[in-house]
């Protein structure tokens, strides 16, 4: 069983006792559910932000813990305050180490859109995603169907929530409908964890133009920033590199810093 089939596995019962214990009907009378949502799109596209969406993450299965005493609340509006275009928060508790309640902290201490990262299988995450605070959900071509990304993302539509669908190869692009807002290309195969930037390079001339793209895992340098610009993409999703330091705000103002000032490291 490879990682990724481990996590769906687990997935599947997790939130098979969630709606257990939590109704649609809780989860429509939350605080979040009626708000209006932001566009995670349009952030990506203003010129006066940095186009990159921070995320927010303790551990990983690869990598272990990266930073177990980090908090939300601080980190995300540090992000915010620097320029991130958006927030992406982990809410898998066994292989990420996070929760709803991260989501929830970083809606609530924030303006700019949040996504929620998180393996949706279940018409029931997509509910609970509005009702915690997300603006934007992650679909994973890895472990779904064309016919159940539709659906979900109609559901997220029809709730106000942009969808991100997330792929690692050409042959996953055929899951692509006009339901989706964004294509993110995953450098990192969830089957194997192995990273690989230039998998981004290869897939950005195959995603249709009318899709906004951007590129996720394995962005450590601003370098390769500027040359996935160049390349086509329109934002990318970082967590990593910045979650790993003592100071995660810090290193993505030192970031941001250097693609401003055009002095990028190769």
């Amino acid at each position: 069983m490879t990682i990724l089939e481990e996590i769906i596995s687990g997935k599947k019962k997790e939130v098979a006792e969630r709606k257990r214990h939590t109704s649609l009907g809780y989860l429509e009378n939350s605080m979040f559910f009626s708000r209006e949502t932001l566009s995670l799109r349009q952030s990506l596209r203003d010129e006066a932000k940095t186009g990159i969406i921070a995320e927010f993450k303790r551990k990983s299965p690869s990598k272990g813990v990266i930073n177990s005493l980090a908090d939300v609340s601080h980190i995300t509006t540090g992000y915010a305050r620097e320029g991130a275009s958006g927030l992406s928060v982990l809410t898998d508790s066994k292989f990420f180490g996070g929760s709803i309640d991260d989501l929830l902290i970083a809606r609530k201490f924030n303006s700019i859109p949040v996504l929620r990262k998180e393996f949706i299988i279940d018409e029931f995450q997509v509910v609970e995603s509005k009702a915690s605070g997300a603006d934007a959900i992650l679909l994973l071509a890895a472990v779904l169907e064309k016919e159940e990304i539709n659906r979900f993302a109609r559901l997220s539509h029809s709730l106000g929530m942009e969808v991100i669908l997330e792929v690692h190869s050409m042959s996953e692009l055929e899951l692509i409908n006009e339901q989706i807002d964004i294509i993110g290309v995953n450098n990192r195969d969830l089957r194997t964890f192995s990273v690989d930037i230039n998998v981004s390079v290869k897939i950005a001339e195959k995603i249709p133009e009318q899709f906004l793209k951007i590129s996720e895992s394995g962005i450590s340098l601003a370098s390769a920033v500027s040359y996935l610009r160049r390349v086509g993409y329109d934002g990318f999703l970082i967590g990593e590199h910045f979650m790993k330091t003592e100071d995660p705000v810090s290193a993505f103002s030192s970031f941001i810093n250097e693609i401003k000032s055009g002095n990028v490291k190769d």
